[in-house]
């Protein structure tokens, strides 16, 4: 049974990545974290320091607090957190039970330099369909939720990213790390590269990606749906920003499908009670 005011690992989990999932904040001390760096999934730092500083910009929203074992950092943040207007719980036992269950972690080696404001920033071409739909979301739910991204033409991105210290995606380039690697799109690079390969709904919707963003809807038969989806997308927006925001609702609800209800099906029937359908059916 979790202490008051924390939340267990098994019900975190379910909410990591997710659209309406709760804000992640990890306060391990410094000594702390560089002797284990690594994130929880989607989850950003800040010092307990100045917690009367940061706490009152989460008024009003979900957050969990995460230290090393669950103990006075996480416990004293949330309850700052709650006395500023938050809806704040520490994860029960820390980061150090949560790897010991074995869940992903996104190594901090892996993450590209923060601007001022400590978010990533990334840089791809303009007019984007699948691929640059499908790794935005993957950094905003999985990396860093406050990631920026711009969008310019395909000659500038080299410029932009060395001009305004953004990270290429999903070009190719000397030196760009976020890119396709043979048969792999840039979606299936980041899963690995930022160490999400244990969420098997992620491998899955890798696939997706993969085989619409390669033209094989042979591996996977959602592909083509994607592709359409991703198509029509890039009709209805000019702006290619506008067009991310609306995008990144299709990939949360095929995110949901590939790891709640891939077993499920749809048909005139399915939607009504057990009774109903009998009766339904029954000659």
């Amino acid at each position: 049974m979790s202490a008051l005011n924390t939340i267990p690992i098994d019900k975190l989990v379910r909410l990591v990545g997710t659209a309406k999932g709760p804000i992640l904040i990890d306060v391990r001390t410094p000594e702390d974290f560089a002797a284990n760096p690594v994130l929880i999934p989607g989850a950003v730092r800040r010092s307990v320091d100045d917690v009367a500083v940061w706490a009152p910009s989460f008024s009003g929203q979900n957050v969990v607090v995460i230290c090393r074992e669950g103990h006075k950092l996480s416990q004293g943040a949330a309850a700052w957190l709650r006395q500023s207007g938050a809806d704040a719980e520490a994860l029960d036992g820390g980061i150090a039970a949560w790897g010991k269950v074995g869940h992903p972690v996104v190594p901090e080696s892996a993450l590209p330099p923060r601007d001022a404001q400590g978010r990533t920033v990334w840089v791809t071409r303009a007019r984007p369909k699948v691929d640059r739909i499908a790794c935005p979301w993957l950094i905003r739910r999985f990396v860093d939720p406050n990631a920026l991204f711009l969008f310019v033409a395909p000659a500038e991105v080299a410029g932009v990213a060395e001009r305004f210290g953004a990270t290429p995606f999903d070009v190719e380039g000397d030196g760009v790390v976020w890119s396709h690697d043979g048969e792999r799109c840039t979606f299936d690079v980041m899963v690995d590269g930022f160490g999400l390969s244990g969420l098997a709904a992620l491998t899955h919707l890798a696939l997706i990606v993969r085989g619409a963003d390669t033209a094989r809807p042979d591996i996977a038969p959602e592909a083509a749906g994607l592709v359409a989806l991703s198509l029509g997308l890039s009709r209805m927006f000019a702006d290619d920003l506008e067009q991310l925001d609306a995008g990144m609702l299709i990939y949360d609800a095929l995110y949901r499908w590939c790891r709640d209800a891939t077993g499920e099906t749809h048909d005139w029937v399915s939607h009504q009670p057990r009774g109903a359908r009998a009766k339904e059916v029954t000659p």
